[in-house]
Order: C-alpha cells, then sequence, then structure tokens
C-alpha cells in the first residue's frame, strides 16, 4: 500500500496480570533485533484502535483490548515524511504465550520491565515508554453518531 508522506501507526501497549509487556523483536528496518512494540501501519477503513489490536493479534496471535491511550509518537522523516503513530494502553483477552509471526518477527514474549530495562536490545522508543508509564492516559468512548453530515463510518473519542 502507497503511504505517501503522511503515516499513521498504532501501537499496543499489552500488559498481562503479573505486570509483563508483550514485545516483539522486528526482522527487518531500523528496529531490527529491538525489542519494541507490536505496532504497524493503520489500513483503510479501520480506526487507529482497531489498527492496533489487528497487528498486535496480526504480529503475536494474541487478543487484546484496548483500555485508553497510553502517548502519542510524532516524528517527521528526513524532513519529509511525517510519521505519527498512537500507542495503546491494552490487556489480553487470554493469557498465552505470543507466536511470532515468522515473516516480520524474529522472536514475541513476555518480559518484565526490570528485563526489558536490563536489556542492550530494548529500544529507545520502549525505555521512554517504560520510564513514562504508570496508568491508561486516555479512556476509549465509541460515538455511535457524530452527525451525518461527516459520513463516518467509525468514530472513537480518547478523553
Amino acid at each position: 500500500m502507497k503511504r505517501g508522506k503522511v503515516w499513521l501507526a498504532a501501537a499496543g501497549i499489552v500488559i498481562d496480570s503479573c505486570g509483563r509487556w508483550l514485545v516483539v523483536k522486528k526482522a527487518y528496518g531500523g528496529l531490527k533485533g529491538q525489542w519494541s512494540l507490536p505496532a504497524g501501519f493503520v489500513d483503510a477503513g479501520e480506526t487507529i484502535d482497531e489498527a492496533a489490536v489487528r497487528e498486535v493479534r496480526e504480529e503475536t496471535g494474541i487478543e487484546a483490548s484496548v483500555c485508553g491511550v497510553a502517548g502519542i509518537r510524532s516524528g517527521v522523516i528526513r524532513h519529509d515524511v511525517s510519521d505519527t503513530m498512537i500507542l495503546f494502553h491494552m490487556m489480553p483477552v487470554e493469557e498465552k504465550e505470543p507466536e511470532a509471526c515468522a515473516r516480520e518477527l524474529l522472536e514475541a514474549c513476555w518480559m518484565t520491565v526490570v528485563e526489558l530495562k536490563e536489556s542492550r536490545d530494548t529500544s529507545v522508543l520502549l525505555r521512554r515508554v517504560i520510564d513514562s508509564f504508570e496508568t491508561p492516559g486516555l479512556t476509549s468512548q465509541d460515538i455511535s453518531d457524530p452527525g451525518p453530515q461527516f459520513g463516518y463510518t467509525a468514530y472513537r473519542f480518547f478523553g
């Protein structure tokens, strides 16, 4: 899919009942070999929180539900491409071992915050998220009808 010069991505901060974080090691790109969050681009026809749920499921086999917005990562690549990612606090629907998507990942697992802080392979963004994460920031509220004049097929407010 052609992304153009404005990219929108979603990531899942999935934390189990033991406080372990669901993390992945990408098999490609700038995060290859580093612990990071399951994440990817938003597809046409889906909301950003739906993209986070889909990416977590596709990359790890874990079904998760959104608790709220944990943060926003915004950047510009080479003074040209706007790159924004919304990070969602999520909970697993069922706690089980993740299964890494072979075409995208080297590994997927649950790790404690201590393990992630001690690992040389933990990405810069994940370290920052761990340091700032305490409670979900913004919670999701469905708005079934924001008004027919807009033509939205899905509409959510996080506040």
